[in-house]
Order: C-alpha cells, then sequence, then structure tokens
C-alpha cells in the first residue's frame, strides 16, 4: 500500500507540473479554437451563401430564357391571328397571347425579386468575406502567440510527459480510475499530503487517531470534507525518489 499511494502522490505531483505548463498558455488554446471555430462556421455560411446566389441568378436567368420563348410565341400568335379564318380559331390564338403575357408579367416578378435577393445575397458576402479575413487574421496572430509559448514550453513538458507515463504504467487501473475521478472534481487536485494536522486541499482538520493511522501508510484514507486522497509525509519523502 505504501508503494502505490508513492506512485498516486508522484503523479499527482506530475500532473500538477503538466497543469502549471498549461497555465502558462493562459486563455490562448481556448481563444485559438474560439477563433477556429468562427472561421469554420463563416466558411460555412459564405459557401451557403454563394450557393444561394448562384442558385437565384440560374432560376433568374431561366426565367429571361422563358420570357423570350414566350414573347415570340405571342409574335407568332398575333400573325397567325390574321391568317385564320373562324371566330373560334382567332379567340383562341388570342386566349393564348393573354396567358402568355400575364407569364411574362409574373416571371419580370420573379425577376425583379430574385435579383433583388440577389443584390442583398452579394453585399451580405462581402460582409462575411471581411469578416472572414478579420477572423482569419486574428486566428494566425493567436496561434502564433500559443505556438511560442509551446515551443518555449515543449522540451520541458516532453519530459514531464513522459514521467507521466512511466507511472501510469505502474499504477493499477482501478487506483487511476479513483484518481483520475477525484482530480476531476477537484480542479485537478486529487492527492494532498496532510499539513499541520490538516488536509492540504480543503484545510479540514483532521481527528489525532486519523492521523496516526494515516502514518502507517496501510489504507488509503480519504478526506471526510473533500474526498481528497490524503498521505503522510513519509509518503511525500518516498515519492521525491520516483520523480
Amino acid at each position: 500500500m505504501e508503494t502505490k499511494l508513492r506512485f498516486l502522490y508522484a503523479l499527482q505531483q506530475v500532473d500538477s507540473q503538466l497543469d502549471e505548463l498549461e497555465d502558462f498558455k493562459g486563455e490562448l488554446p481556448a481563444i485559438v479554437n474560439q477563433l477556429t471555430e468562427s472561421v469554420n462556421s463563416l466558411k460555412t455560411k459564405i459557401t451557403e451563401l454563394e450557393a444561394e446566389i448562384k442558385n437565384n441568378k440560374k432560376k433568374s436567368d431561366e426565367a429571361d430564357v422563358e420570357q423570350i420563348s414566350l414573347s415570340e410565341k405571342i409574335t407568332k400568335y398575333k400573325k397567325q391571328q390574321y391568317e385564320v379564318k373562324t371566330n373560334k380559331q382567332y379567340d383562341a390564338l388570342t386566349h393564348e397571347i393573354e396567358n402568355s403575357e400575364k407569364k411574362i408579367e409574373q416571371l419580370t416578378n420573379d425577376i425583379i425579386i430574385l435579383e433583388g435577393n440577389i443584390k442583398l445575397g452579394k453585399e451580405d458576402l462581402e460582409k462575411l468575406r471581411e469578416d472572414l479575413k478579420t477572423a482569419e487574421q486574428e486566428l494566425e496572430e493567436k496561434q502564433a502567440e500559443l505556438d511560442v509559448i509551446i515551443k518555449e514550453n515543449e522540451e520541458e513538458e516532453l519530459k514531464v510527459q513522459h514521467e507521466r507515463e512511466k507511472l501510469v504504467a505502474r499504477v493499477n487501473k482501478q487506483d487511476l480510475a479513483t484518481y483520475s475521478r477525484i482530480r476531476k472534481a477537484k480542479n485537478g487536485l486529487a492527492v494532498v499530503s496532510v499539513k499541520r494536522n490538516a488536509c492540504g486541499g480543503c484545510y479540514n482538520s483532521l481527528p489525532p487517531q486519523k492521523i496516526q493511522e494515516l502514518r502507517q501508510n496501510t489504507n488509503m484514507f480519504t478526506c471526510e470534507r473533500c474526498g481528497r486522497i490524503l498521505v503522510s509525509d513519509t509518503i511525500v519523502e518516498g515519492s521525491k525518489n520516483l520523480l
């Protein structure tokens, strides 16, 4: 049990070092992630808007072509009116002309609406592209700042990470799961030493009997208030040889 506790405490020390290295980055990782999401979102909106403008342009062109075709039919129908021999045929051509003229009028209105949507779409597209350019520039700047910090601490971080991997390999899965659960719930601090007869995490005072039992290093004790794993000074000293 004593060896187990030493490995857990040593793992906590290594993870705390990694946390400190991560803290050096400040808010930059979150900012970079947020800007990356913003850039991707803007790119998606631009792609969708470009497709919408293209589709409206296609509809406008099709309506224009249909108008030309209808105008040609009207010309043909009017010419045929001079050639028909019965009122029924003349009325039928007149009906076709009127229907074609109504359709042209409707198509004209459709084109006006489509052209208006295209104009607004292009204005929105220009704004989105400006926003994208700004977001990409800001992302590039923040990423560069983050890369500098990562580069400065890269060697130390790799060293500490290697130490962590060696320790994790020597901690059984159940203890590691317990450690990880507490660490996640307690802001990264899962294993603490007893300081001045109190928990080193929440400073809750411990009964003398529990302190005596804890110093025997024969069981794993947790703080009754915060739930962190408690270790004695002997464990703290012994774990230094593991790092």
